[in-house]
């Protein structure tokens, strides 16, 4: 699965991880669609298959080059250093915008998973009776999840490497949200926001020479917290590669026909016109979290007055993200054509 690339080349697969990371932050967007409209669905997933017991055999007697070419080290590294850049910058920017301009935002993601829905089915050939079935099952399982109750915050180190393993699903499982699945845990705030946002200020804080956090517990906490999580991403992402790349060998056509369903499935995770619904208590009273948020509940979905400027805006939003992913199909297929 390894290719010769070009400079060119290795800069948009950062950019193609950048993108994976700003996904997968959203809660309803799947950092894994980004690699299958991108076209490195599949490199990604056998590349991840290489991290096993031969990998670990040459960690362990030094044979650091033979392991980085083996485990498909060259194309692995710019991916997660396009994500590492995402979280500190495409993901900042998105927080903010999801706060000031959350109908635009969640329009442009809707469009973004139509498109990729018919960019990915377009090329899907030969549908049977078989195919159509999974397809189903992927459809009811992601509507499913989107309606899920989510549950209180847990910061115990077990249950974040819990959150770990199955949160990283966006990466593999196109059209599963690791961050709405984080939602349903409880964790999204602290896993996806205050730990990174604790990374972010201590990293700040060793540039300026200021050391202090370490006497801060609330710091060191998120930051253990943040570690444990990675750990447990790291474990998901092989373990889940393992598994993928097992059935894409053997029920490719199937794999796939679920893979179209699921996307299609989070739609109503993403749609637009919604309003939050939290948690109350026996009085009344919004519940919070131990970082004094209130408890999200879950979505109140409605259809769009189309009498409204604001509601044209959106469906232009959505238009807007339905060229984003065609575009980017586009250039895929023209880089590999080249």
């Amino acid at each position: 699965m390894q290719q010769t690339r070009t400079f060119s080349d290795k800069v948009f697969l950062v950019l193609k991880g950048l993108a994976m990371g700003a996904a997968n932050k959203v809660p309803g967007v799947s950092g894994g669609v980004v690699a299958f409209v991108a076209g490195f669905y599949e490199e990604f997933i056998y590349s991840l298959q290489k991290i096993n017991l031969k990998a670990f055999k040459l960690f362990i007697s030094g044979r650091f080059r033979s392991l980085f070419t083996y485990i498909n080290g060259k194309f692995l590294g710019l991916l997660i250093l396009g994500m590492v850049i995402s979280y500190f910058s495409v993901s900042q920017l998105l927080d903010y915008l999801i706060v000031h301009y959350e109908l635009y935002v969640w329009s442009s993601f809707f469009g973004m998973i139509i498109g990729s829905i018919y960019y990915i089915s377009k090329d899907f050939k030969n549908w049977s009776k078989r195919s159509i079935t999974f397809m189903m099952m992927g459809v009811v399982a992601g509507i499913a999840i989107s309606f899920l109750e989510p549950a209180r915050e847990n910061d115990n180190l077990w249950f974040v490497f819990i959150c770990g393993i199955i949160g990283v699903s966006g990466m593999t499982l196109p059209g599963l949200s690791g961050s709405f699945i984080l939602i349903l845990f409880g964790n999204y705030v602290l896993l996806l926001v205050e730990s990174v946002n604790a990374l972010y200020d201590t990293i700040k804080d060793v540039f300026m020479m200021d050391f202090s956090f370490i006497d801060n517990s609330e710091r060191i906490r998120l930051l253990q917290v943040l570690v444990v999580f990675s750990l447990g991403s790291l474990a998901g992402l092989v373990s889940l590669s393992h598994l993928l790349g097992y059935v894409l060998k053997r029920y490719k056509k199937e794999t796939y026909a679920v893979i179209i369903g699921f996307i299609a499935g989070s739609l109503g995770v993403v749609w637009p016109w919604k309003e939050k619904i939290y948690k109350l208590n026996a009085e009344g009273e919004f519940r919070l979290d131990m970082h004094g948020n209130k408890i999200l509940d879950n979505y109140d979905r409605f259809l769009p007055v189309f009498n409204s400027a604001e509601t044209w805006l959106a469906i232009f939003y959505i238009f807007i993200g339905v060229l984003i992913v065609l575009g980017i199909g586009w250039c895929e297929n023209r880089s590999s054509k080249e």
